[in-house]
């Protein structure tokens, strides 16, 4: 009789440090891509002309 190989057990989750790196890319791709959106996409109308800008007097 040959020796058997046990069975290889479920697959380890992520770690905590892996899991907070891929977080941390994700967010930081999203707020490229909010930034590039907001630099190159032009607003579907133009604002109200009763409606003034925020200023601090």
């Amino acid at each position: 009789m040959g020796r058997h190989r046990k069975l290889a057990g479920p697959t380890p989750l992520p770690t905590l440090t892996a899991r907070r790196r891929l977080a941390a890319g994700l967010a930081g791709a999203s707020a490229l891509v909010a930034t590039f959106l907001v630099l190159t996409v032009d607003p579907v109308a133009p604002p109200a002309p009763d409606r003034t800008t925020a200023t601090a007097p």
